[in-house]
């Protein structure tokens, strides 16, 4: 009977919370005809949390014909939250507040060759650093998005491709080194919870975002909530085969999406082209060594009207348009959300995946999707993090 009553408490504690999120400042009142829940149940409650700093009194709300009522609001700004975008090449971090404001940022290069003692000491500097001058009370969480394959219940990374690590225990280790909460999620789907609840997928309950980088993922999110598939694979869009006799990936297949649309095989393409003859300003740009090459490289000459690097951008965007209509004919969101390093490029690339998938999907709803491009930018993956332990904060 204990644990059912402390169950129960612990339940309308976050109903309040999330009420009090969603709709303040609200009276004690108003939380109470909206949770359904009596008034000196949601008094007490109320009490716990203004206990805990985590909720405080506003102004006076309006009188409604007797005494103003005291309004109700979540303390955003004195709550914080760490955020780990664990990527290929660099850890980029932020620390937040429950608004996810961002406060503070901090990048550092992972060391080559990376050991799984060598990446888990690199994190644990950067949230030393990212704490330094935090009261450790205020801090909720640290979430790490990690590229590749996560074992989500035990935070552990079970393989990080381009790092060719396995089995780190992330979460293990975190937890041990600062005594707080940790949560690991693979970054596509981080970056999913992060465009849900405050990017431009927020409070869309059928969306994918896409994270389009050195490698291609995508975080599904029905009814609100994550998709993660029998053995937590959902989303590795990037190893769908587009061309049977295409190039071999990663992975150890061939013809994967992300042997054609990532940022890698933007490089690799453009160094075949040159190496046929053809010309381009990507030979100034790189004082003819092509090694320079990369994704990033191939925007700025399209920026500056190099016709390579135009028409590369464009076939990448009809690949990443093939693959996105086989997501909308397997899942149908309502918005496929872009980000990563190859949508910087949007302006050569948004245009011809939605033609593309105007030109392939089945039926006229489904031509309509809605893509669109992060608006989060560099910091989605990382707010995608912070959104990690946001979600334990205001579990429903």
């Amino acid at each position: 009977m204990t644990g059912s009553f402390q169950l129960m408490k612990s339940l309308n504690l976050s109903l309040i919370l999330n009420t009090i999120r969603e709709k303040g400042p609200i009276s004690r009142a108003d939380v109470a005809k909206v949770t359904k829940l009596t008034p000196p149940t949601v008094s007490n409650l109320v009490r716990e949390l203004l206990e805990t700093e985590m909720v405080i009194e506003s102004n006076l709300g309006v009188s409604k014909g007797g005494r103003k009522p005291t309004m109700l609001v979540i303390n955003a700004k004195n709550f914080f939250i760490i955020g780990l975008d664990v990527g290929p090449k660099h850890v980029k971090a932020v620390l937040a507040d429950l608004n996810a404001n961002i406060l503070q940022r901090y990048k550092v290069k992972i060391p080559f060759p990376a050991t799984n003692e060598k990446l888990l000491e690199l994190l644990k500097e950067v949230i030393y650093n990212m704490k330094k001058n935090l009261d450790e009370s205020k801090l909720l969480g640290i979430g790490v998005a990690m590229h590749g394959m996560v074992d989500v219940k035990n935070g552990l990374s079970l393989f990080a491709p381009n790092l060719q690590l396995r089995d780190i225990p992330i979460k293990e280790y975190l937890e041990n080194e600062f005594n707080i909460l940790v949560k690991v999620e693979n970054d596509a789907r981080a970056m999913a919870l992060g465009e849900y609840w405050f990017g431009i997928g927020k409070e869309i309950d059928h969306m994918v975002a896409v994270n389009v980088g050195s490698g291609i993922g995508a975080g599904i999110v029905i009814d609100g909530k994550l998709l993660y598939g029998e053995n937590d694979i959902s989303g590795e869009i990037g190893h769908m085969t587009i061309d049977i006799d295409g190039l071999k990936c990663s992975c150890g297949n061939y013809g994967c999406l992300q042997t054609l649309a990532s940022g890698p095989a933007l490089a690799e393409r453009a160094i075949k082209e040159l190496a046929i003859g053809k010309e381009s300003l990507l030979t100034e740009l790189t004082e003819n060594n092509l090694e320079k090459i990369d994704g990033a490289l191939i925007y700025n000459a399209a920026l500056k009207g190099d016709q390579l690097s135009i028409d590369i951008l464009h076939e990448t965007a009809r690949y990443l348009g093939i693959g996105l209509t086989n997501l909308i004919h397997t899942v149908n969101p309502k918005r496929i959300v872009i980000g990563g390093g190859v949508s910087k490029a949007n302006q050569f690339i948004l245009k011809t995946v939605k033609r593309t998938i105007e030109t392939r999907a089945l039926t006229k709803s489904a031509k309509q999707t809605e893509v669109m491009i992060s608006e989060l930018g560099d910091d989605a993956t990382s707010i995608g993090a912070v959104a990690l332990i946001f979600t334990q904060v205001f579990a429903s």
